[in-house]
Protein backbone atom coordinates (compact mmCIF):
# COMPACT_ATOMS: atom_id res chain seq x y z
CA UNK A 1 0.00 0.00 0.00
CA UNK A 2 0.99 3.69 -0.67
CA UNK A 3 1.72 5.59 1.98
CA UNK A 4 -0.86 8.51 1.98
CA UNK A 5 0.35 11.95 2.48
CA UNK A 6 0.17 13.80 5.89
CA UNK A 7 -3.25 16.44 5.47
CA UNK A 8 -2.10 18.29 8.56
CA UNK A 9 -1.15 21.94 7.98
CA UNK A 10 2.13 22.72 9.41
CA UNK A 11 1.15 24.57 12.60
CA UNK A 12 -0.92 21.82 13.91
CA UNK A 13 1.82 19.67 13.11
CA UNK A 14 4.31 21.62 15.29
CA UNK A 15 2.13 22.58 18.32
CA UNK A 16 1.19 18.24 18.51
CA UNK A 17 5.06 17.87 18.40
CA UNK A 18 5.57 20.32 20.72
CA UNK A 19 2.54 19.11 23.37
CA UNK A 20 4.45 15.15 23.06
CA UNK A 21 7.97 16.74 24.23
CA UNK A 22 6.58 19.24 26.86
CA UNK A 23 4.09 16.04 28.18
CA UNK A 24 7.40 13.55 27.67
CA UNK A 25 9.65 15.63 29.59
CA UNK A 26 6.77 16.52 32.34
CA UNK A 27 6.85 12.69 32.73
CA UNK A 28 10.54 11.78 33.08
CA UNK A 29 12.10 15.13 34.33
CA UNK A 30 12.68 15.55 38.18
CA UNK A 31 14.49 18.96 38.15
CA UNK A 32 12.10 21.90 38.44
CA UNK A 33 13.24 23.93 35.98
CA UNK A 34 13.57 21.65 33.53
CA UNK A 35 9.99 20.69 34.60
CA UNK A 36 9.17 24.76 34.66
CA UNK A 37 10.54 25.02 30.80
CA UNK A 38 8.26 21.78 29.27
CA UNK A 39 5.32 23.73 30.76
CA UNK A 40 6.45 26.72 29.12
CA UNK A 41 6.69 24.32 25.97
CA UNK A 42 3.40 23.00 26.60
CA UNK A 43 2.08 26.53 26.73
CA UNK A 44 2.86 27.98 23.34
CA UNK A 45 1.82 24.78 22.00
CA UNK A 46 -1.45 25.35 23.30
CA UNK A 47 -1.79 28.86 22.01
CA UNK A 48 -0.55 27.88 18.47
CA UNK A 49 -3.75 25.15 18.33
CA UNK A 50 -6.41 27.80 20.13
CA UNK A 51 -5.06 30.21 17.55
CA UNK A 52 -5.55 28.34 14.53
CA UNK A 53 -7.79 25.49 15.11
CA UNK A 54 -10.82 27.94 16.23
CA UNK A 55 -11.93 25.88 19.39
CA UNK A 56 -12.13 27.64 22.92
CA UNK A 57 -8.23 28.15 24.53
CA UNK A 58 -9.53 25.81 27.56
CA UNK A 59 -10.64 22.84 25.36
CA UNK A 60 -6.91 23.27 23.59
CA UNK A 61 -5.24 23.51 27.34
CA UNK A 62 -7.34 20.59 28.64
CA UNK A 63 -6.64 18.57 25.41
CA UNK A 64 -3.27 18.97 25.44
CA UNK A 65 -2.80 19.34 29.38
CA UNK A 66 -4.43 15.81 30.30
CA UNK A 67 -2.26 12.93 29.05
CA UNK A 68 -0.07 11.49 31.18
CA UNK A 69 3.23 9.53 30.64
CA UNK A 70 4.49 8.93 27.31
CA UNK A 71 2.14 10.33 24.31
CA UNK A 72 0.53 7.90 22.39
CA UNK A 73 -2.16 8.32 19.39
CA UNK A 74 -5.45 8.28 20.80
CA UNK A 75 -7.93 5.55 18.93
CA UNK A 76 -11.36 5.68 17.72
CA UNK A 77 -13.62 2.76 16.74
CA UNK A 78 -16.22 2.83 14.12
CA UNK A 79 -18.39 0.19 13.32
CA UNK A 80 -19.31 -0.93 9.87
CA UNK A 81 -22.62 -2.40 9.55
CA UNK A 82 -24.38 -3.30 6.38
CA UNK A 83 -28.23 -4.42 5.92
CA UNK A 84 -28.14 -5.83 2.58
CA UNK A 85 -26.49 -3.15 0.50
CA UNK A 86 -27.40 0.04 2.96
CA UNK A 87 -24.67 1.08 5.36
CA UNK A 88 -25.86 2.02 9.13
CA UNK A 89 -25.44 5.72 9.79
CA UNK A 90 -26.10 8.05 12.73
CA UNK A 91 -26.80 11.90 13.39
CA UNK A 92 -25.01 13.69 15.73
CA UNK A 93 -27.10 16.39 17.70
CA UNK A 94 -24.02 18.80 17.77
CA UNK A 95 -23.07 18.80 14.09
CA UNK A 96 -26.13 17.99 12.41
CA UNK A 97 -24.62 15.85 10.14
CA UNK A 98 -24.10 11.53 9.99
CA UNK A 99 -21.35 9.09 10.89
CA UNK A 100 -20.68 5.64 11.44
CA UNK A 101 -21.78 4.90 14.53
CA UNK A 102 -18.71 4.59 17.03
CA UNK A 103 -16.05 6.62 19.12
CA UNK A 104 -13.06 6.78 21.56
CA UNK A 105 -12.12 3.06 22.69
CA UNK A 106 -12.82 3.07 26.80
CA UNK A 107 -10.06 1.75 28.70
CA UNK A 108 -10.45 -1.61 29.15
CA UNK A 109 -12.55 -2.06 26.00
CA UNK A 110 -11.50 -4.73 23.56
CA UNK A 111 -11.65 -3.22 19.86
CA UNK A 112 -14.72 -5.41 19.11
CA UNK A 113 -16.63 -5.00 22.46
CA UNK A 114 -16.10 -1.08 21.58
CA UNK A 115 -17.62 -1.22 18.29
CA UNK A 116 -20.75 -3.42 19.99
CA UNK A 117 -21.23 -1.45 22.50
CA UNK A 118 -20.73 2.04 20.92
CA UNK A 119 -23.13 0.51 17.50
CA UNK A 120 -25.90 -0.27 20.43
CA UNK A 121 -25.64 3.12 22.75
CA UNK A 122 -25.99 5.18 19.07
CA UNK A 123 -28.24 3.13 16.98
CA UNK A 124 -30.08 0.49 18.76
CA UNK A 125 -29.01 -1.70 16.78
CA UNK A 126 -27.29 -5.05 18.16
CA UNK A 127 -24.17 -6.56 16.11
CA UNK A 128 -21.57 -9.00 16.28
CA UNK A 129 -17.92 -7.62 15.57
CA UNK A 130 -16.62 -9.72 12.67
CA UNK A 131 -13.62 -8.38 10.94
CA UNK A 132 -10.58 -5.62 11.32
CA UNK A 133 -11.22 -3.73 7.74
CA UNK A 134 -9.32 -0.84 8.17
CA UNK A 135 -6.46 0.85 10.77
CA UNK A 136 -5.89 4.85 10.05
CA UNK A 137 -4.05 7.89 10.51
CA UNK A 138 -6.85 10.38 10.69
CA UNK A 139 -3.89 13.15 9.58
CA UNK A 140 -3.96 11.46 6.48
CA UNK A 141 -7.61 11.11 5.28
CA UNK A 142 -10.18 13.95 4.89
CA UNK A 143 -10.98 15.19 7.86
CA UNK A 144 -10.11 18.53 9.39
CA UNK A 145 -7.66 19.33 11.43
CA UNK A 146 -7.94 18.21 15.20
CA UNK A 147 -6.45 18.43 18.62
CA UNK A 148 -6.25 15.01 19.03
CA UNK A 149 -3.37 12.71 16.76
CA UNK A 150 -6.01 9.91 16.03
CA UNK A 151 -5.99 6.58 14.90
CA UNK A 152 -9.29 5.27 13.69
CA UNK A 153 -10.17 1.76 13.49
CA UNK A 154 -13.19 0.56 11.31
CA UNK A 155 -14.77 -2.70 12.77
CA UNK A 156 -17.34 -4.54 9.91
CA UNK A 157 -20.24 -5.92 12.51
CA UNK A 158 -23.02 -8.03 11.75
CA UNK A 159 -26.65 -6.61 12.26
CA UNK A 160 -27.94 -9.29 14.55
CA UNK A 161 -31.19 -7.28 15.97
CA UNK A 162 -32.89 -4.32 17.99
CA UNK A 163 -34.21 -1.19 16.32
CA UNK A 164 -33.78 2.10 16.04
CA UNK A 165 -33.56 4.78 19.19
CA UNK A 166 -31.63 8.21 19.56
CA UNK A 167 -30.12 9.67 22.68
CA UNK A 168 -29.03 12.77 23.70
CA UNK A 169 -25.65 12.63 20.97
CA UNK A 170 -28.18 10.89 18.56
CA UNK A 171 -30.75 12.41 16.87
CA UNK A 172 -31.89 10.22 14.16
CA UNK A 173 -30.53 6.79 12.49
CA UNK A 174 -30.74 4.66 9.46
CA UNK A 175 -29.37 2.76 6.62
CA UNK A 176 -28.84 4.47 3.46
CA UNK A 177 -27.65 3.35 -0.02
CA UNK A 178 -24.80 3.89 -1.66
CA UNK A 179 -25.84 6.26 -4.30
CA UNK A 180 -28.24 7.91 -0.85
CA UNK A 181 -25.58 9.42 1.31
CA UNK A 182 -26.25 11.98 3.18
CA UNK A 183 -24.21 14.63 4.69
CA UNK A 184 -20.81 13.52 6.54
CA UNK A 185 -19.56 14.86 9.81
CA UNK A 186 -16.08 14.89 8.16
CA UNK A 187 -14.36 14.66 11.61
CA UNK A 188 -15.75 11.38 12.33
CA UNK A 189 -16.40 10.14 8.86
CA UNK A 190 -15.31 10.62 5.66
CA UNK A 191 -16.59 10.09 2.03
CA UNK A 192 -13.34 8.13 1.88
CA UNK A 193 -14.02 5.57 4.93
CA UNK A 194 -17.42 4.94 2.94
CA UNK A 195 -16.54 4.12 0.14
CA UNK A 196 -13.81 1.58 2.07
CA UNK A 197 -16.49 0.03 3.53
CA UNK A 198 -18.60 -0.43 0.73
CA UNK A 199 -15.10 -2.26 -1.50
CA UNK A 200 -14.77 -4.59 1.40
CA UNK A 201 -19.13 -5.51 1.32
CA UNK A 202 -18.35 -6.07 -2.32
CA UNK A 203 -14.65 -8.26 -1.72
CA UNK A 204 -15.35 -9.81 1.72
CA UNK A 205 -11.54 -11.72 1.60
CA UNK A 206 -10.04 -8.25 0.89
CA UNK A 207 -7.46 -7.48 3.59
CA UNK A 208 -7.68 -4.82 6.19
CA UNK A 209 -6.59 -1.17 4.75
CA UNK A 210 -3.98 0.61 6.83
CA UNK A 211 -2.55 4.01 7.38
Amino acid sequence: MTARPDRRPDWLRWAQRLQAIAQTGLTYSRDPFDRERYEELRGIAQAMAAGEIGVPAEDVRVAFGSGLGYPTPKVDVRAVVFRGEDLLLVRERRSGRWTLPGGWADAGDTPSHAAERETLEESGYRVRAGKVLAVLDKSRHEHPPSIDYTYKLLIGCRLEGGEPVTSHEIDAVGFFSRDARPALDLDRTTPGQVELAYEHLADPARPADFD
